[in-house]
């Protein structure tokens, strides 16, 4: 079968196996080329098979030597389709980790459920003793309550009115003003439902009356803050009413896991703006990202979310005292944020037009890094061969 890509707004409906392979086998390169790490042994991904929770199973495996489980849910390829990129993402990271005899083994289904909780303790207890990393990186547009059973959605809407803005058509590569309106309190509440630090504690919960978190555990969520020009859709919007929650959960599993767990963290990790399949679909971003990737390029301090991923390893979560902000979270959204790049981008910003889209902003680069996300565009791949859409990671053939 070839694959090519097939587009519709912010989302690529079709991926390549060879090409998602190749994506993840450069990113295993560059973990690969970098000082090794005194970091987790076995490792709990959930949401693991794209973007940062996709880069949070290839950091300790390949630097640390942990066994991994990651869970997501992804669609596999049949004869006729294509799957979906996590899924291939999912199998060549397996394949890669089993010609170096690391372990990695994936689950793929509805994380928010009990019967997801309990395949995983059932395999953790099986195959890897007890977890002395969690990783929380979800991303999904609904949840199911596992106890009401009743189904909640979020929403990408402000709290405060409605909110005007220059945006970036990508189909087109046009700028235009586009308005976000207000949630509702109810739409709020259900985004908090879904996006927010429930479920993140249900897991940490359910570990710990299974006894599968060591001493020392750590477990680490992704958020992110941004600049002021996003706040109103992003900080301060639903999206940022669910990410407080976040917070407080962190607080609580932090206190859990220092009293119990011999001086356990939990902390929130707020990430730099990038191409992923989560940012795409919020107004204004891509925007944003396009004029920000121009500027920490021209700088050389762009990172994708490896080396994000890698510098947070690293450089935060294993050293002997984690540097974090005033309010406790881990930053490694820190060269974004500089004063010399924010200035730089609110320049552009005022003066972007369509006309001057190639001149002021990356988008070329995002365009790309789009692609990318889905398998395609990247290097030593014969995009008119035949490709196998049926394949699947090996512990879920």
């Amino acid at each position: 079968m070839i694959v090519s890509p097939k587009i519709r707004g912010f989302i690529c409906t079709t991926a390549h196996p060879d090409g998602c392979a190749a994506h993840v086998q450069e990113q295993i390169d560059y973990v690969s080329s970098q000082p090794k790490i005194e970091g987790p042994k076995n490792v709990l991904v959930i949401g693991a098979s794209t973007g940062y929770g996709l880069a949070s199973r290839i950091v300790p495996a390949f630097s640390s030597g942990a066994k991994t489980l990651g869970i997501f849910f992804e669609k596999p390829g049949t004869e006729r389709r294509s799957g979906s990129a996590g899924w291939y993402n999912s199998a060549a990271f397996e394949a890669a980790a089993a010609k170096q005899g690391i372990y990695a083994k994936s689950l793929n289904g509805d994380a928010f459920s009990h019967e997801m909780k309990q395949q995983a303790i059932d395999l953790i207890k099986a195959d890897m003793g007890k977890i002395d990393l969690v990783v929380y990186s979800l991303a999904s547009p609904r949840r199911t309550d596992p106890d009401s059973g009743e189904t909640y959605k979020s929403v990408l809407k402000t709290t405060g009115g409605d909110f005007t803005n220059k945006n970036l058509n990508t189909d087109k590569g046009e700028v235009e003003m586009v308005t976000i309106g207000a949630a509702e309190q109810e739409e709020t509440d259900n985004t908090i439902k879904v996006m927010g630090g429930e479920d993140w504690e249900l897991w940490i919960n359910a570990l710990e009356e299974a006894d599968l978190l060591a001493d020392g555990v750590k477990t680490v969520a992704y958020s992110y803050i941004g600049p002021e020009l996003t706040w109103p859709i992003y900080k301060d919007g639903t999206i940022g009413q669910a990410k407080k929650d976040v917070e407080t959960s962190c607080a609580r599993i932090n206190e859990k896991l220092q009293s119990k767990f011999n001086g356990g963290n939990a902390w929130v990790s707020v990430n730099k703006a990038l191409v992923t399949q989560a940012s795409s679909a919020i107004p204004v971003v891509p925007l944003y990202i396009s004029i920000l990737y121009k500027d920490m390029k021209e700088k050389g301090i762009h990172e994708g979310c490896i080396e994000q991923i890698q510098r947070l390893f690293a450089d935060r979560m294993y050293t002997e005292n984690t540097p974090v902000d005033e309010a406790g979270r881990i930053r490694i959204d820190d060269w974004e944020m500089r004063k010399d790049v924010q200035a730089s981008v609110a320049k552009a910003w005022t003066a972007i037009e369509t006309d001057t889209v190639d001149s002021l902003s990356d988008f070329k680069g995002y365009q790309e890094e789009f692609l990318k996300l889905f398998g395609f565009g990247v290097g030593g791949v014969d995009y008119t061969a035949e490709t196998d859409p049926e394949t699947a990671p090996a512990s879920l053939s």
